[in-house]
């Protein structure tokens, strides 16, 4: 049984700039993780709480010194000698520390790279890798594959520049291209929006998520923008790729109703429904996130009721990575797939139970990234290993997005059986 003999945390920054917590630990076999917690922009309040400093002298108030000595202090001399491959042993020593159902008192933030640096540590002490090592622990996939990126090639919303009201605008290849044509699909749809941008003497900076962040007129104006670069390619629309949006419809409820650029009056949750559905019939739309607010319960059952039969309804701020919200939405047919934050519920072991429910209820799952990210490649690792259906990386640019899409290649690399050459030898001369 490999034990653990050192544990330290340390505040790094994001790819946002703001602080962050990384965790390393060390086994007496020799073998050395870390980890690092990403952290959100657009966050539902459902969702396990960060700690930060609140010192507006130093770092904005956004230092994470707090969280640090939470884990040197608390956290460490409770994990210091056990077995890292016991995850659930670890994590509900984590959960007892808390003692809270956000993880208020120690912060997400310090709990979760903790329990990604346990997990890590029990993969290296067993010397398997981190997807295979999560699929044999957990069982919750037969069959290893690399999932579908949703790549989201514009910002609006808080991850853009206040540019346009919907936060995301997505590419979706088609499921059965294999992930490096994917990939590809991606960058070159990536790269031929920037040129259309260019021609339109447009703004092509990028958000924080790696899209591109224009200054347009209609939310409309996106899905035209993807249109028209669609069209530089060689892929079909409805065939090689579809569209998804991230409403991310928090920001735009306002008094009981939906404001956004595209009209002058607000939107009831009625006419937003219908409005989704002219989108669908226009655009195809394959998935819709979080169309309605986080405690619209009864738009979110209407719209999925009339549309998920060609419309994935994704719950991110409605489900916050929450077994008990969870399973509402599952009960009450809500919405037809997850996005999976593991930061948003704080430990491993309570981020695999919520997929296990996920997929009990069919429900498609999708690991997502935050905007807020490191270049720990973890979740591609988590993604694979829970049989997830989709990832949510962002753009395939910067560092801290690209690192999880070279980590699904190399995956993908290995899950490939080499195929030895197959050309015949001559046959022999007489």
């Amino acid at each position: 049984m490999s034990k653990i003999t050192q544990l330290l945390a340390r505040e790094i920054l994001d790819s946002r700039g703001y602080p962050t917590v990384e965790v390393f630990i060390a086994l007496d076999t020799g073998e050395m993780v870390t980890a690092s917690a990403p952290g959100g922009t657009s966050t539902g309040k459902h969702e396990a709480i960060e700690i930060r400093d609140g010192d507006m002298a130093r770092m904005g108030g956004r230092g994470v010194k707090k969280a640090v000595a939470a884990i040197n202090d608390v956290i460490r001399p409770m994990l210091i000698g056990q077995d890292p491959t016991r995850q659930t042993g670890a994590d509900q020593i984590l959960f007892n520390l808390d003692g809270t159902p956000n993880k208020s008192k120690l912060g997400a933030n310090a709990i979760l790279p903790v329990s990604t640096a346990v997990c890590k540590a029990g993969a290296a002490c067993v010397r398997m890798p981190m997807y295979r090592y999560l699929k044999e622990k957990y069982g919750l996939t037969q069959n290893l594959k690399v999932p579908t990126p949703i790549f989201n090639l514009i910002n609006g919303g808080a991850h853009g520049a206040g540019n346009l009201d919907f936060q995301e605008f997505h590419v979706i290849p088609t499921t059965n291209k294999p992930f490096n044509a994917a990939l590809q699909l991606g960058v070159e749809m990536f790269m031929a929006l920037e040129q259309v941008l260019i021609s339109k003497n447009a703004i092509h900076s990028v958000g924080v998520e790696g899209g591109f962040a224009p200054n347009l007129f209609t939310n409309l104006d996106a899905l035209e923008l993807l249109m028209e670069a669609m069209k530089r390619t060689p892929y079909a629309f409805g065939q090689d790729l579809f569209f998804g949006l991230d409403v991310a419809a928090n920001s735009i409820f306002k008094n009981g109703k939906y404001v956004i650029r595209d009209r002058q009056q607000p939107f009831s949750a009625k006419e937003l429904t219908d409005y989704y559905k002219d989108l669908n019939q226009k655009y195809h739309i394959f998935s819709l996130e979080d169309p309605f607010a986080e405690d619209d319960w009864g738009a979110w059952k209407e719209l999925t009721a009339e549309l998920s039969d060609h419309v994935v309804i994704v719950g991110d701020d409605l489900l916050t990575t929450n077994k008990e919200r969870l399973e509402k939405a599952v009960k009450e047919k809500s919405c037809t797939a997850i996005l999976v934050k593991p930061n948003q519920i704080g430990t491993i072991s309570e981020t695999v139970e919520v997929v296990k429910i996920a997929k009990d209820a069919n429900f498609q799952v999708i690991v997502s990234h935050r905007s807020g990210e490191t270049n720990d490649d973890f979740i591609a690792d988590f993604a694979v290993g829970m049989g997830a259906q989709y990832t949510k990386f962002g753009a395939p640019i910067r560092g801290e997005r690209v690192a999880k899409y070279n980590r699904l290649l190399q995956i993908e690399s290995e899950l490939t059986p080499i195929v030895s050459p197959t050309t015949p030898l001559p046959a022999p001369t007489q």
